[in-house]
């Protein structure tokens, strides 16, 4: 039997990324955790989530690395595993030749941007759902499209990746891109006249196996950009989800997809000079009816089916100076709920605020002179409150 307090793991997909099963010897296996003399499973490393796939018959949920030894925990924690026995492994194959087509345009996209601008990746994650390269410098979206153009151009070239092992007086003496100082042997991944990177991770090797790669999401982040990224297959869902919103969208405007753009602008700004139009004659409707209101002692609230936040607070403003009691509008529907604005003059608006949230459920706050929030609950139960 092995002795599991000196062993490293033998990393299979450093000898042949794309071999999918593999059988090795059982180290360790406590609660789940199983530990073996060598595996196919890459683990969570260098930014990139681990490999997925079957162990014995058994899910693996996440695969980690400590001190040499890379733990399989499988999904079933009770699963008993004797040590110093045979099993044999699966990796799920399309996660992992995602994961090497990102890893490998994030290589590419990050070595251009290093040589075009200086700019080192500072910060890089991979998972199932994003693909996020972080650098110390900014580049505006001209200069990220351009980026984005020269590395599909070395994806459809189909140039070899190189893969190198370093050490020693070699190590010193190599030029290539590193997030950290690293003393140990080296492993080094280089696609020749584009990038030569320091790198735990199975990568492609062709270039043209990636596919693609477009830009999803550009920000500022931290002083320097966020860039996000999609490769492969990855891409090309993104690519039939947009092309299907824009279809649809243009056969709703009866259009081409051409037209889209200018069509919606066209809208938005329509829909904009509308509202105001429409916030204009609301407001003009309130102060009719708050001017029909008379003067005095007592309460004064108006219900209301739509009023944006500003014309409620005028309103309410111009109802206090009228009356000496809890004034407010209340605007929505029995189905829906309603948005409140409460003001008293000389007095504290928070006490009838209080009243709805213990009798009604309602949520909101402010100062004495005016609170605002929503409750949901009937007219018929809010006009009790205000007689009670």
């Amino acid at each position: 039997m092995l002795d599991s307090s000196k062993i490293r793991t033998r990393k299979l997909y450093y000898e042949d990324a794309y071999k999918t099963e593999f059988s090795a010897q059982v180290v360790s296996a406590n609660d789940g955790d199983v530990v073996l003399d060598r595996t196919l499973f890459f683990p969570e490393e260098g930014g990139q989530s681990a490999d997925t796939g079957v162990l014995g018959g058994f899910r693996v949920a996440d695969v980690k690395i400590r001190d040499g030894e890379i733990h399989h925990l499988l999904e079933d924690r009770s699963v008993s595993i004797k040590e110093g026995t045979e099993i044999s492994g699966r990796i799920d194959w399309q996660h992992r030749f995602s994961n090497m087509q990102q890893h490998s345009g994030e290589h590419l996209f990050s070595g251009l941007v290093h040589s075009t601008y200086g700019f080192d990746n500072v910060g890089f994650h991979l998972s199932d759902n994003e693909v996020t390269l972080d650098f110390n410098g900014v580049i505006g979206p001209d200069g990220i499209r351009d980026i984005e153009r020269r590395v599909n151009e070395i994806i459809f070239r189909n140039i070899p990746s190189e893969i190198r092992f370093l050490s020693g007086e070699e190590a010193r003496n190599a030029e290539y891109r590193s997030k950290i100082d690293l003393d140990d042997e080296i492993r080094v991944v280089t696609f020749p006249g584009v990038d030569a990177c320091a790198c735990c991770a199975p990568h492609v090797a062709l270039t043209g196996e990636i596919g693609c790669l477009k830009v999803v999401g550009l920000q500022n982040y931290k002083g320097g950009i966020r860039v996000s990224i999609l490769c492969g297959m990855r891409a090309m869902e993104v690519f039939f989800h947009d092309r299907d919103i824009l279809e649809k969208t243009a056969n709703y405007l009866s259009n081409s997809t051409d037209e889209v753009y200018n069509l919606v602008v066209k809208a938005k700004t329509e829909l904009y000079e509308t509202k105001a139009a429409l916030a204009d004659a609301s407001k003009k409707l309130m102060e009719i009816k708050i001017d029909r209101i008379p003067t005095g002692d007592g309460n004064a609230f108006l219900f209301e089916k739509s009023l944006d936040a500003g014309t409620m607070r005028s309103a309410v403003n111009s109802l206090v100076q009228k009356r000496t009691g809890f004034c407010g509008i209340f605007v929505g529907s029995d189905a829906d709920g309603y948005r409140y604005v409460i003001g008293k003059r000389g007095g504290d608006a928070r006490v009838l605020n209080n009243a709805l949230r213990e009798k009604l459920g309602a949520r909101g706050g402010g100062k004495p002179e005016m609170v605002q929030g929503s409750v949901t609950a009937s007219r018929t139960d809010i006009e009790a409150l205000f007689r009670n």
